[in-house]
């Protein structure tokens, strides 16, 4: 069996390959379950990882941040934790179809059992793109896979935070996207839990829009100083992207 008909068997039913733009990198979806969105394709470029780095994306996915995060920077290692089966299945053969598996691997696993998983302050980065919105706002089937990616049905903004208090040697960073309207309760919770907001910047759909998310970086146990960068704008027109956005993302 070739190569090529290695890689394709490993697609089920329902599912489809998407092109990352990124250094021929393919990802595995299920559009009846989630597919990923332009904040996790923004935070892989606002999160920093050097050589040597180890780092966790908490709430991975379908895996779309590692594999992301694979190609632009140099971290030797990268882990993906997921608590929906299915997702992890999915991540993990993403993984494998794109031949990194010796520097991402997918982790079946609760947020919450996070520091009984893996070694505590072992990692240099944390990333994650977690459910943006209060459980029980909006919701008609909680064990759906879309309703569990978008809202705090199985973790909450705190199990988060603690994870990453936990799992961050002191110095580590921790990279997060979210929604602005609840930034006064992400930073109250960033800093209960030892890590200092360090740098955020606003994403604004267009520049006479408000922003419709925020990416945050900060440091585990670091000092009270915090920059804010300038506006992020995702699109000049409707349907035409701006230009940070084709230069540096692709798009």
């Amino acid at each position: 069996m070739s190569r090529d008909d290695d890689r394709n068997n490993l697609l089920k039913s329902g599912e489809r390959l998407d092109d990352l733009q990124k250094n021929g990198l393919m990802i595995i979806q299920d559009p009846e379950r989630f597919c990923f969105g332009i904040d996790a394709v923004l935070l892989s470029g606002f999160a920093f990882a050097a050589s040597g780095d180890k780092v966790l994306d908490l709430g991975t996915g379908t895996g779309i941040i590692p594999l992301l995060m694979a190609a632009k920077t140099d971290a030797d290692s990268l882990i993906g934790l997921e608590i929906q089966q299915d997702s992890a299945d999915m991540a993990m053969r993403s993984v494998k179809y794109n031949g990194l598996e010796e520097r991402v691997q997918i982790v079946h696993g609760d947020i919450k059992e996070a520091d009984k998983i893996f070694e505590p302050a072992s990692f240099d980065v944390i990333t994650t793109n977690p459910p943006y919105m209060i459980k029980g706002h909006g919701i008609t089937n909680e064990e759906s896979p879309k309703a569990i990616a978008r809202h705090e049905i199985l973790c909450d903004l705190n199990d988060v935070m603690l994870a990453a208090k936990k799992l961050l040697h002191p110095g580590g960073r921790f990279y997060m996207v979210h929604r602005p309207f609840r930034l006064a309760e992400i930073f109250l919770c960033m800093c209960k839990n030892r890590i200092e907001p360090k740098r955020i910047r606003m994403v604004h759909p267009y520049v006479d829009k408000e922003p419709s998310m925020v990416l945050i970086e900060g440091l585990r146990d670091g000092k009270s100083r915090i920059k804010v960068e300038p506006p992020l704008i995702i699109y000049d027109a409707p349907g035409k992207y701006s230009k940070e956005m084709a230069d540096n993302y692709g798009f």
